[in-house]
């Protein structure tokens, strides 16, 4: 079967991880699967993911004579790009509610983000919140499919860049520095608050080094992130929205526990008390505490990592996860209505076009609105046009970012 998968970015985010998790292994049981972006994608930006190089890579322009037998969005925007694919079918994989990235202050644009999901889509989901979210608000049934975990890398057994101590609590703050809703400048300061002997980060952001932190790993390539789980005894991951994430998870399979808010999606997996600390979301005394407890209690720590392991050991791994995939999809061409290509491309535009009216109406006197929309424009320009420079402004960046935290 011909699969035509749409993405905004392949570079390294726990969302496009698990897209590759379930393209690698349905291209292995023989689905012709293509990734497809706007732009041509270099391979050296999948070092952080070397199986997707064996995946085939086409642009929208490029695949416009091609026909799918399914073509499946994985982001807001690739959902307003959809038609512009020739698909027998068409479905929509939801990882988030992604109208939650955005403020209040973006309303029309949050209003086109949830629009995504009352399109005439067949939809896939990785969580329960998400399913049920989606019936409730947008009365659509989504296949539900749990991501997995790669067992061949996340195990207690293995390599790891520094022993556990049982005298010192090393604590791991994992994310994106400048993501909002990711928090992780306010984690990393709730850590230094607390009694914690050592911070490490572990990041997506092109960082040597961050305030306050003891050790950096930068962008690190997915076979060796479980080294630096081994290393560390918790987690802690404070984001404010998430579907339904996997490093506490993968934590737990590397024979550590977690300190979460009570973020969507972290009772997917993680049980109050038992193999995890769960915090009200912003209670950041709370936080400090369960740190503090972890340090002072080794016994409660032991018991934490002893049950997380145990949930680590009945949860299910990439090869069922992907199983489970595909099965929805070839449920979605063979049993489902078809999508017709020309309605959807009319709901994208009736939505897209209210949004329009709405911005326009909106930024009609706002200087910041123009200012942002060339901004974007340049930024793309050089990405596309000029790929060195562009990593070097945003390299300059990032060390902008931690300079202001070293203040």
């Amino acid at each position: 079967m011909k699969w035509a998968v749409l993405m905004g970015s392949p570079d390294i985010s726990g969302g496009s991880y698990v897209i590759f998790e379930h393209c690698i292994r349905a291209k292995k049981r023989g689905e012709d699967v293509t990734i497809i972006t706007e732009e041509k994608i270099s391979m050296e930006r999948l070092n952080w993911h070397p199986e997707a190089k064996m995946l085939n890579w086409n642009t929208y322009d490029g695949a416009k004579n091609d026909i799918f037998d399914i073509c499946i969005a994985t982001w807001w925007r690739t959902v307003y790009e959809i038609s512009r694919i020739s698909a027998g079918t068409y479905a929509y994989f939801v990882q988030s509610i992604e109208s939650r990235f955005y403020e209040e202050i973006e309303r029309p644009l949050k209003q086109l983000v949830e629009s995504t999901y009352r399109m005439p889509l067949h939809i896939i989901t990785e969580a329960t919140w998400i399913r049920n979210y989606l019936k409730e608000n947008c009365d659509k049934d989504a296949f539900l499919v749990k991501n997995g975990v790669r067992k061949d890398i996340y195990s207690l057994e293995g390599p790891c860049i520094a022993p556990r101590d049982p005298n010192r609590l090393r604590v791991l703050v994992e994310g994106p520095i400048d993501v909002e809703f990711k928090n992780v400048p306010k984690t990393i300061e709730l850590c230094r608050q607390s009694k914690a002997d050592e911070i490490w980060l572990l990041t997506s952001s092109p960082v040597a080094s961050y305030p306050g932190v003891d050790r950096v790993f930068s962008r690190v390539p997915i076979f060796e992130t479980s080294h630096i789980y081994r290393s560390c005894d918790v987690i802690i991951k404070l984001s404010y929205v998430e579907g339904m994430f996997g490093p506490p998870l993968e934590m737990f399979h590397c024979g550590g526990t977690s300190i979460t808010y009570n973020v969507t999606g972290h009772d997917e997996y993680i049980v109050p008390n038992y193999n995890g600390l769960v915090a009200e979301r912003d209670n950041e005394s709370q936080v400090v505490e369960f740190i503090n407890l972890l340090k002072n209690n080794n016994t409660k720590l032991k018991e934490l990592k002893k049950n997380a392991i145990d949930t680590a050991a009945h949860w299910s791994d990439w090869d069922n996860a992907s199983m489970e995939f595909t099965r929805a999809v070839y449920d979605i061409v063979q049993s489902r209505p078809s999508i017709n290509q020309n309605e959807l491309k009319k709901s994208h535009e009736f939505y897209f076009d209210w949004y329009v009216i709405a911005e326009n109406y909106k930024n009609s006197n706002s200087l910041i609105h123009n200012k942002n929309a060339y901004l974007e424009k340049a930024k793309r320009y050089l990405r596309v046009k000029h790929p060195k420079l562009h990593k070097k402004l945003r390299d300059i960046k990032f060390k902008w970012i931690v300079k202001q935290k070293s203040r």
